[in-house]
């Protein structure tokens, strides 16, 4: 997006959100020289933000303590497994799958989040242990290397590719489809 449009957008609604003001900012660091446009652009955006016109959004007006919460198990428990073990889990995947099973719990001051982090304590804590050794256990069961990435290429390439990935991913399909079909 241009910071003629950003700006047109902020105007428009009233606001400047941080990814707005973030895209502005990449596009003045990366470019060399900015336009006419974009430094009026750029000063009707600054008039009105000193005018009120246009507010501001802070970064981050509250927290998820679930995020913390959920973070500080999953940290202690990859600890755990990563002193008695050879293998390195990633604590992001982990912490993402598990708040993508609980409920979030947002707070806009630090006397609501404290209550956030008692009432989860008492209420969701065994839920929480359950869903980060969930993510561990899904995390342990991804094949060591799961970094292949179907280049761009076409044809017979492409087939061996996913071929290459099915095998991976699904080793044991095969053989359950044909025990399957052994059974009947």
């Amino acid at each position: 997006m241009s910071i003629e449009k950003i700006v047109e957008q902020a105007l428009q609604d009233g606001y400047l959100t941080p990814a707005m003001e973030a895209e502005v900012g990449r596009i003045c660091d990366t470019a060399s020289e900015l336009s006419i446009e974009e430094y009026m652009a750029l000063d009707r955006l600054m008039g009105a933000l000193l005018t009120g016109e246009v507010v501001a959004v802070p970064r981050k007006q509250f927290i998820n303590v679930m995020e913390e919460l959920v973070l500080t198990e999953a940290i202690a428990r990859v600890a755990e497994i990563e002193a008695t073990s050879d293998r390195v889990l990633d604590v992001g995947d982990i912490a993402a799958y598990a708040l993508n099973r609980l409920p979030p719990l947002y707070a806009t001051t630090e006397e609501g989040a404290s209550y956030q982090r008692m009432r989860a304590k008492d209420e969701l804590q065994e839920l929480i242990t359950q869903q980060v050794n969930e993510a561990i256990a899904r995390n342990l069961d991804r094949p060591e290397n799961p970094g292949q990435v179907i280049s761009k290429s076409s044809g017979p390439d492409v087939f061996k590719q996913v071929s290459s990935l099915l095998q991976t991913y699904a080793s044991n399909f095969e053989q359950r489809d044909k025990d399957e079909n052994d059974e009947e």
